[in-house]
């Protein structure tokens, strides 16, 4: 598992200062009354309005945080949210690793189950286990509506961070429709997912394939890295997490459940590896085609190996990571341009993608 996966208004207190300062410099005391009523109201108001908040995280914690489960490999430990009653539970694929049993504490369960791998799917870092035995008492977790996701929305992050199972961390939805490549170091799968939840919930090794909760109790997201600060040697950006969207989980899984495999992925593909290329001056240049797919979309567009593509319709191609990034943001099917070099000049070509 990857490691990296995972101010007061201070210039208020002078404002209010001086508004008082008005009032007593006017030289009136009856207007001075009602100020002192409206503060009393507002110091009675907010103590309520912070336990109506705090009885509200607690309520959602008391409903999701028995369908969060802690997963353990052999060497590796994450976590993972039930994802229905016959005992399948959903988590990252860089969790379960190239491992096929895993053993499962659950919240009503004082000893570890077993479980066994379904099926990894590393391209969407998605994976589905499935316990041998169902405990009494086992929750599915609610999963919300991804479209209904919005940047300040209060979230509660739900796992086993450091191997601290049922632990939770708090904030709110940064961003949404993030691009991400997650790499491929200590044990990342190397995947590019698009439309990921940015949350500023702490997200730390063991979090990942838990549950990102919004305050309706449904998951909007599976937890699943954090940013890395190269500046701070790579090490994990404070407040910057990533979680999968609660449709693209609802998607994979559903499919895993039903047919014991990923067969409708929805991810672009060009039909090609490729790895990157640099110019003179060692910066990166393109994604030079290594092999192609008889009969895939490049085939049919008429790249082949040795081609370097520089741009994916209106997106431009540096790195393998950029190409990867420009097919995340398409869909199967969609027709598109590629623009390449062979032999130091610049074609283009028309191509249908095909799907991963």
């Amino acid at each position: 598992m990857d490691p990296s996966r995972t101010r007061s208004l201070t210039r208020g207190a002078p404002v209010a200062v001086l508004a008082c300062a008005a009032v007593l410099l006017g030289g009136c005391s009856e207007p001075a009354a009602p100020a002192k009523k409206d503060t009393a109201t507002t110091r009675a108001t907010l103590p309520m309005a912070a336990e109506d908040l705090q009885n509200r995280y607690q309520k959602v914690i008391k409903e999701v945080l028995p369908s969060v489960v802690q997963i353990q490999a052999s060497h590796d430990l994450g976590s993972g949210v039930v994802y229905d009653e016959q005992g399948h539970i959903v988590t990252n694929a860089h969790v379960v690793g190239p491992e096929k049993t895993f053993q499962v504490t659950t919240a009503n369960s004082e000893e570890p189950l077993r479980a066994a791998l379904v099926y990894s799917y590393p391209e969407q870092d998605l994976a589905v286990i499935k316990l041998d035995r169902v405990p009494p008492g086992l929750k599915p977790a609610a999963f919300g509506d991804s479209e209904k996701v919005a940047v300040g929305q209060i979230v509660l992050a739900m796992g086993s961070p450091l191997g601290l199972s049922s632990s939770v961390t708090q904030g709110i939805v940064s961003a949404t429709g993030r691009t991400v490549s997650e790499g491929d170091a200590g044990g990342g799968t190397g995947a590019t997912i698009a439309n990921m939840v940015q949350t500023s919930a702490a997200i730390n090794p063991g979090n990942s394939g838990g549950a990102l909760v919004n305050l309706d109790g449904q998951v909007i997201g599976i937890p699943t890295l954090a940013a890395a600060d190269p500046v701070l040697g790579g090490s994990a950006a404070p407040g910057i997490g990533f979680a999968i969207p609660a449709s693209m989980v609802r998607t994979v899984a559903d499919q895993i459940v039903r047919t014991g495999k990923v067969v409708d992925s929805g991810r672009a593909a060009l039909g090609i590896t490729a790895r990157t290329v640099v110019d003179d001056l060692y910066h990166p240049a393109g994604a030079a085609v290594v092999t192609v797919t008889p009969g895939g979309p490049a085939d049919k567009a008429g790249l082949r190996p040795g081609d370097v593509i520089t741009r994916l319709g209106g997106d431009k191609v540096a790195t393998t990571t950029s190409l990867s990034e420009a097919l995340a943001g398409a869909k199967p099917g969609q027709r598109t341009t590629v623009t390449f070099l062979r032999d130091d000049q610049e074609r283009t070509a028309e191509v249908a993608l095909g799907e991963q």
